[in-house]
C-alpha cells in the first residue's frame, strides 16, 4: 500500500501551500500505519540486498578495514582519530570498522548486514522525512531510493559504509533540526536547544563518518525554503554552526586529497576550471540518466575526455542552465517549486563530486554510483510525485490498480538491485564484469592482475598487466608489478626492466625500489641496494623488512652502528621482529656487550620459542662466558640440546656449541663424544676448516680445559 502526503491528513507543522496536486480521490481506501510502513521498508531492503552478505571483500577494504593497521594495533582509536596518514580520515566510520573487528573480526558477513541495516535506517529516516515536509508520495519516494540499484556499490561495498552511515546521520540530522524549527514556530520562540543539539551532534556523527556530507549546510537552508518559501537573518544565524562544522571537514578533506593526489602524481588532476565546469555539466546528467534509467551500471565507468572547444562538450551545461532558468521563472507553479527543491537537493549533495574538487579516484572516472548516494533522493523524489500526479488524474492513486502498478515498479527496482549485488561477490568477479562492459578501464585490468597474482595465476595475470599498460603506459604500478610477475616465472632480467621504468615515471615508488634493492643485493651490488632501499626507508618509513635488509647489509661491509640502528627501527615499528631482535643480538656480541646481546637473544626466544639460531647463539654465549661475567653452563646445555634436538644432531655448529656447553658443566666426557661426532659431520658436509677449529677444542675437552670466551666470536 503506497501512502501520500497530500491523502487529505491535517498537519499543524507544515503551512499548506506545501501540498501539491489536484484533490484526493473520492474514495477513501485504507492507509495502513507509518510505523508499519516503515517495517516494509526495512524487510524489502534486507530482501532486495541479501545476496550481498554473500559477498566478500574486494578494492579498497584492505586500506579502510582488513590491511588497515589501527585495527590491530593497542592504540587504535588513537591512530583512527589522531592521523590523516590513517587509511582516509572518516574517523567515526573507521570507528565503526575497529569496533566490528573486535567483536568478529575479519567475517565479511556481519559487516555486510550492518551496511544493509543502516541503508535500511536511512531508507526510514527519508520516509519520515519527506513526510514531515509534506512531499507527495513519501512512501513511495523513499522506497524507490532504498531499493534503487544505483545504492547497489554503496550497500554491497564494505568500504562504503562510508555512505550508509554518514546518511543515516545526515538524514537524522534534517529531521532533529525540522522538529527544532516545528517547536520554535508552536511553542518555543528560540526553538528546543534539545533538538538542536541532536542536529548538531548528527551532522557531526555525518562530517566524520564522509566527508562529502558537509553540504548539510546548504540542505538544511534548502528545507527550510520548501517549508516558508522564504529565507532570512535568523535562518542564517541557525545554520552559521553547521557551516563552521563544514569548514572545518572541508579542509580536512582537501588536505588528505591532495596528500594522495601528490603521492600518485597529478596529470590525471591537471584540470582547468573551464574543463571542471564541462565536467560538471555533464556529470549532472549522467547521474540523473543513472537514476532514471538504471542499466549498465559499473564500477569504474569510463573517463571522459574534456574537449573544451567542442560545442557538444558545452551542451549538457547549457541544459541545465536552460532547466534552472526555467524553473526559476515558473517558481510560483507548484510543479517548478517542486523541481527547484528536488533538482536543488540533487546537486547539493552532489556538489563535492561534480570535479570542481580534486578527490582521488577522478584518476580512474569523473562519475561513480556511490557518489551519487545522496544525491539520488533529490530526483528519486521528483520522480515519485510525478507518478503519483499522472495517477492521481487517471485517478488511480491509492486505488488498487495504482498500488499494483507502484508495486511492480519497486519489484522492477528490488530485481534490479538483486542481480547487481551478485557483482560484487568477490574481487575476480567485480574486475572481470567491469572489463566486460568497460575494456578501457586500465586500472580494472591492473587490479584483476593483481589478484590473480595473489592466486599465483601468474600468466594470466601478466596478460592483465599488460593490458594496463598498453592503455595507461606510463602506469608505474602495473610496470612494477608486472615485473614481480615475471620475477616469480624467472624472467629476472625482464622484471629489473619494468622495476626501473617504474622508478623512472615515478621516483618515489616505493615498492619498485625495494625490488631492485633485492636484485642487486643477490648479485653482489651492496652499494645499489642500500641506496634503493634508503629511499624505500624515505618515502615508506613503517617498512620494519626494508630497515631490516639495510642492517644485513650494513653489517656486511663492517658499518655495525648504522646496522644497529636500522634493526632498533625495524623493532620500533614491529617489537615481534625476532629476526631483527637476534641480528642485533649479534651485533652487541660483536661489540663485546654480551649483557646486552643476552637480553636481546632472550627477547627473540620470547616471540620465537623454536628459533634455533638464537637457541644455538644463546647457549655458545652462555658456555663461553665467565661465571663471573654471567656464563650460565647448565642453562647453555639445556639450549645446546634443544637446539640439536630440532635439527636431528645432523648440524655440525650445533653439536659444536652442546660439546662447549658440556664442557662449560664439567662433563667432558659427553664434551668429547660430542665434538668427536661434530667433526665427522663437518668433514662428511666437506668443511675441512670447521673441521680443524672444532678438533682444536676437542684437545682441550680430553686435557680437562672447557672452551674459554676470549677465544670466541659471534657469528649470525
Amino acid at each position: 500500500m503506497i501512502e501520500s502526503m497530500t491523502n487529505g491528513e491535517t498537519r499543524n507543522d507544515a503551512p499548506a501551500q506545501q501540498t501539491t496536486g489536484s484533490a484526493a480521490p473520492s474514495k477513501m481506501y485504507f492507509m495502513p500505519k507509518p510505523w508499519l510502513l516503515a517495517v516494509v521498508l526495512v524487510i524489502a531492503t534486507f530482501v532486495a540486498y541479501w545476496p550481498a552478505t554473500r559477498g566478500g571483500f574486494i578494492w579498497d577494504d584492505d586500506d579502510h578495514l582488513t590491511a588497515n593497521p589501527s585495527m590491530k594495533a593497542s592504540n587504535g582509536l588513537e591512530m583512527i582519530w589522531s592521523s590523516l596518514a590513517v587509511s582516509r580520515y572518516y574517523p567515526l566510520t573507521l570507528t565503526s570498522f575497529w569496533i566490528q573487528h573486535q567483536l568478529w573480526g575479519l567475517n565479511p558477513m556481519p559487516y555486510h548486514v550492518i551496511n544493509i541495516a543502516l541503508h535500511a535506517l536511512s531508507g526510514v529516516l527519508v520516509y519520515f522525512l519527506l513526510r514531515r515536509l509534506r512531499v507527495p508520495a513519501a512512501w513511495l519516494a523513499a522506497a524507490l531510493w532504498v531499493l534503487h540499484p544505483v545504492n547497489v556499490e554503496s550497500v554491497a561495498w564494505i568500504t562504503e559504509m562510508k555512505n550508509t552511515q554518514s546518511g543515516a546521520f545526515f538524514f537524522g540530522a534534517i529531521l532533529c533540526f525540522l522538529e527544532f524549527e516545528r517547536e520554535r514556530d508552536l511553542t518555543e520562540p528560540y526553538g528546543s536547544a534539545t533538538w538542536y543539539t541532536l542536529a548538531m551532534l548528527c551532522g557531526a556523527g555525518a562530517m566524520l563518518s564522509k566527508v562529502s556530507t558537509v553540504v548539510l549546510p546548504l540542505a538544511l537552508l534548502l528545507c527550510a525554503w520548501w517549508q516558508r518559501g522564504r529565507l532570512g537573518k535568523v535562518d542564517a544565524a541557525r545554520i552559521t554552526p553547521f557551516f563552521g562544522l563544514a569548514w572545518l571537514m572541508s579542509g580536512l578533506a582537501i588536505v588528505e586529497q591532495r596528500g594522495q593526489v601528490e603521492h600518485k602524481g597529478t596529470a590525471e588532476w591537471s584540470l582547468g576550471i573551464v574543463d571542471r565546469i564541462i565536467v560538471a555539466g555533464k556529470d549532472m546528467w549522467f547521474y540523473a540518466g543513472k537514476i532514471l534509467w538504471p542499466t549498465h551500471l559499473i564500477f569504474i565507468y569510463p573517463r571522459w575526455n574534456v574537449a573544451v572547444h567542442s560545442l557538444w562538450s558545452w551542451l549538457p551545461l547549457i541544459g541545465a542552465v536552460v532547466v534552472g532558468i526555467a524553473l526559476v521563472v515558473w517558481r510560483r507553479r507548484s510543479w517548478a517549486r517542486a523541481g527547484l527543491f528536488g533538482i536543488g537537493f540533487f546537486l547539493i549533495a552532489l556538489l563535492p563530486a561534480l570535479g570542481f574538487f580534486d578527490v582521488y579516484y577522478f584518476r580512474f572516472s569523473f562519475v561513480a554510483d556511490h557518489f551519487q548516494y545522496l544525491a539520488s533522493l533529490g530526483v528519486v523524489a521528483l520522480a515519485a510525485a510525478a507518478i503519483a500526479q499522472v495517477l492521481r488524474r487517471c485517478k488511480l492513486w491509492l486505488a488498487p490498480i495504482g498500488n499494483i502498478i507502484c508495486a511492480v515498479l519497486l519489484a522492477m527496482m528490488a530485481g534490479l538491485t538483486w542481480g547487481q549485488t551478485h557483482i560484487y561477490h568477490d574481487v575476480e568477479t567485480l574486475w572481470r564484469d567491469t572489463i566486460a562492459k568497460n575494456p578501457t578501464a586500465w586500472m580494472a585490468h591492473y587490479n584483476l592482475g593483481k589478484t590473480l597474482s595473489d592466486e599465483s595465476r601468474m600468466p594470466e595475470a601478466i596478460a592483465q598487466y599488460e593490458e594496463a599498460l598498453q592503455m595507461k603506459p606510463d602506469y608505474a604500478e602495473a610496470h612494477n608489478n608486472l615485473g614481480s610477475a615475471l620475477a616469480q616465472q624467472g624472467k629476472l632480467t625482464e622484471a629489473v626492466e619494468h622495476w626501473t621504468e617504474a622508478v623512472r615515471i615515478r621516483p618515489e615508488i616505493a615498492e619498485a625500489h625495494y625490488n631492485l634493492g633485492f636484485v642487486a643485493a643477490q648479485t653482489g651490488k651492496t652499494e645499489d641496494a642500500i641506496k634503493h632501499w634508503e629511499t624505500v626507508v624515505r618515502i615508506k618509513p613503517n617498512y620494519p623488512d626494508v630497515d631490516f635488509n639495510l642492517g644485513i647489509l650494513l653489517e656486511q661491509m663492517g658499518r655495525h652502528d648504522e646496522a644497529a640502528e636500522h634493526y632498533k627501527q625495524a623493532l620500533r615499528i614491529k617489537p615481534d621482529y625476532a629476526e631483527a631482535r637476534y641480528n642485533l643480538g649479534v651485533l652487541m656480541e660483536h661489540a663485546g656487550n654480551a649483557p646486552e646481546a643476552i637480553r636481546d637473544y632472550e627477547q627473540a626466544l620470547k616471540i620465537k620459542p623454536d628459533f634455533v639460531e638464537v637457541q644455538n647463539s644463546l647457549a655458545r654465549l652462555l658456555a663461553t662466558l665467565s661465571l663471573a661475567d654471567g656464563g650460565e653452563p647448565t642453562r647453555a646445555v639445556g639450549l645446546a640440546q634443544q637446539a640439536c634436538g630440532l635439527t636431528g644432531d645432523h648440524t655440525a655448529g650445533y653439536l659444536d656449541t652442546l660439546a662447549i656447553a658440556y664442557a662449560a658443566a664439567g662433563q667432558f666426557d659427553e664434551a668429547i663424544a660430542t665434538a668427536r661426532k661434530a667433526v665427522e659431520l663437518a668433514r662428511a658436509d666437506g668443511q675441512e676448516k670447521v673441521a680443524g677449529e672444532i678438533e682444536a677444542r676437542l684437545e682441550l675437552f680430553r686435557s680437562g680445559h672447557p672452551y674459554h670466551r676470549s677465544a670466541e666470536t659471534a657469528s649470525p
